[in-house]
């Protein structure tokens, strides 16, 4: 996906929010935001907004010298989410459709997203209006020929805690999962420290993609993860950031994410708020 002019103004609060995670003082923030600035001034046309993420909280890292500013607030989600794992697994369990009641609890946990917002959302809430919604896209049927086909998946994690959600999904597959978080701390992206503190060795194997840059961005990832990649048969790409960089990744990957900004919403022509399963094209 390409960036658009209004995804400009969401990376300095980003950038800025990030910063005050870290217990940046006034200065420092300030520093921060006049670097950033700079840098959205020189960019290249043609960069993803996960690339230009990237580059902007490398400037908080190098600044303030810590890694990970959203290491509390992950272990929060994680826990909040884990107290919700006995209700989503009866949910699905006692559904008439498990795939799609399980495909429906991953993409509820995609609203745990401190990108977009500080606060700690309604979780279960947002369990209850995800189920009931309509799609916003839905290619759901072509995700399920693809898992019965499939002799393996290849599923990119988002962020901590939407990983207890992922879960349950995983937990309804029969196609074995290779789950893969990132290499590095980046908001709060899941790493394997999350991934373990979730339970994902209990139904996944667990890798990372060798990067610490939001979304999937194949040229920074690890020679070894890129053969993986490559030699995947299926790829359940969950969240925003993933969206944004292989939303024309081709038809093996298959995006599973809410709207949650106004941008997503143009791209995909649905509203925010809405609930995808769309399949990347070419």
């Amino acid at each position: 996906m390409r960036t658009y002019l209004d995804c400009y103004p969401c990376f300095l609060r980003q950038a800025l929010s990030a910063a005050r995670q870290a217990g940046a003082d006034d200065a420092q923030q300030h520093a921060i935001m006049g670097q950033a600035l700079a840098l959205l001034q020189t960019l290249l046309p043609g960069k993803t907004p996960p690339e230009i993420g990237y580059a902007v909280h490398r400037i908080v890292r190098e600044h303030l010298g810590h890694s990970d500013p959203y290491r509390d607030i992950k272990v929060q989600s994680t826990r909040a989410a884990l107290a919700l794992y006995p209700r989503l697994k009866a949910l699905v369990a006692k559904s008439a459709d498990p795939l799609e009641a399980a495909v429906r609890v991953s993409i509820a946990g995609n609203i745990i997203d401190f990108a977009q917002s500080t606060e700690m959302p309604d979780l279960w809430a947002t369990v209850t209006r995800v189920l009931a919604a309509p799609f916003a896209a839905d290619d759901l049927a072509i995700l399920r020929a693809a898992l019965d086909a499939a002799d393996r998946v290849l599923y990119l994690a988002d962020n901590a805690g939407e990983t207890v959600f992922d879960r349950v999904l995983i937990e309804t597959l029969t196609a074995p999962v290779t789950y893969v978080v990132k290499g590095g701390p980046t908001l709060n992206d899941a790493t394997r420290e999350d991934a373990l503190a979730a339970g994902l060795e209990t139904c996944a194997a667990i890798i990372d993609n060798g990067s610490d840059a939001p979304g999937t961005i194949l040229s920074l990832c690890s020679e070894d993860f890129r053969q993986v990649y490559a030699a995947a048969p299926l790829i359940i790409a969950k969240g925003q950031g993933n969206y944004e960089t292989l939303s024309e990744a081709g038809p093996r990957v298959f995006c599973l994410l809410q709207i949650k900004c106004p941008v997503i919403a143009r791209d995909l022509g649905a509203p925010v708020g809405g609930v995808v399963v769309r399949q990347s094209v070419l």
